[in-house]
């Protein structure tokens, strides 16, 4: 594990008008960086301490000077915090151990946290990154972790609306015709999301919220055209999206927005010579700055305990089936 450091510094000229802007009400822009460069932040009155792993102490410590010098001029609100930050290269600046800095988020069923490094992880990039994918079979936490982040950045006011996604895949079974309007049509491929936003905020609320249309729960096929600013944008089952299709979703991301693809790769329902466009964007994404991935695996489960052994039994017969000399 990286050593953690100290830096000590004084912000000047001293100036509580200019500190308090800095700081955000209740010290919430502080917490903000606290939580996109992986650091703690403990100051009284100008006189401040950066405390984190490696060089990201003083790097942070860098960065608050810059924005102070600049909250003389510019009044500060999240939205504008978060674009400092993506200006800053955080993703570069924060050599992050997911030990040392713990993701909290406070909703309407109380706080929720990740279970293990790889959730504590997928949240952490999640708080640092524009595009995320998390790749990982069913139970492992990817959605329903991912809209908690989108109901914490809308509650905390960081993004102006959530945009929940899904490719309508039949999941191996005709469906046939289904009666209703086109809200009636596509809910049955969407119930997943509602659930986990019930969860998150209440059935009232959440009508409300839809009614307003500051959540919006569509087909991917809606998404064609669209330039999404101040969104933050989930993007579910993605191993049935062809590859056009992943290309078009992740290229509507405007300014102040931010991405999570979710999918399990062993549960693709498209046609056996179309590639998914989620294994695809695995390959072509891999390294790209400012994109991270989370894979999870069958420990990671936090469904009932035979879910596990039951995606690690289907892994081991997968595993089998490539293998050289194996039957077919």
């Amino acid at each position: 594990m990286t050593a953690i450091t100290h830096h000590d510094f004084t912000l000047e000229p001293a100036d509580n008008e200019r500190l308090a802007n800095l700081s955000g009400p209740f010290d919430e822009h502080l917490r903000q960086i606290e939580l996109a460069l992986g650091v703690e932040i403990a100051n009284r009155g100008h006189v401040f301490r950066v405390s984190g792993p490696g060089r990201t102490a003083a790097e942070a410590g860098k960065l608050l000077e810059a924005l102070y010098a600049e909250a003389g001029e510019t009044v500060f609100d999240s939205h504008a915090i978060h674009l400092r930050l993506n200006r800053a290269n955080v993703a570069q600046v924060a050599e992050r151990t997911y030990e040392a800095q713990e993701v909290a988020i406070k909703v309407k069923r109380g706080t929720v946290r990740g279970r293990g490094a790889n959730q504590s992880k997928y949240l952490h990039q999640i708080a640092t990154h524009d595009i995320n994918f998390g790749v990982g079979p069913a139970g492992t936490g990817k959605t329903f972790l991912a809209v908690a982040m989108a109901v914490e950045a809308l509650n905390e006011s960081r993004v102006q609306r959530l945009i929940l996604v899904r490719p309508a895949v039949e999941a191996g079974e005709k469906l046939g015709f289904l009666p209703g309007d086109l809200s009636q049509k596509v809910d049955p491929y969407l119930r997943p999301l509602y659930d986990a936003l019930y969860e998150m905020l209440g059935v009232e609320k959440v009508a409300k919220l839809l009614e307003k249309n500051v959540i919006e729960i569509a087909p991917l096929a809606y998404m064609r055209g669209r330039t999404l600013n101040d969104a933050f944008v989930i993007l579910d089952e993605a191993q049935n999206t062809t590859i056009e299709q992943m290309k078009m979703f992740l290229t509507r991301l405007g300014f102040g927005s931010t991405a999570v693809v979710t999918g399990d790769l062993t549960q693709t329902d498209l046609p056996k010579h179309v590639k998914s466009g989620l294994r695809d964007a695995i390959e072509v994404l891999r390294g790209v700055e400012g994109v991270s991935f989370t894979f999870f695996e069958s420990r990671d489960v936090v469904r009932h305990p035979l879910v596990a052994r039951i995606v690690s039994a289907y892994d081991h017969r997968d595993l089998q089936r490539v293998k050289p000399g194996a039957e077919e």
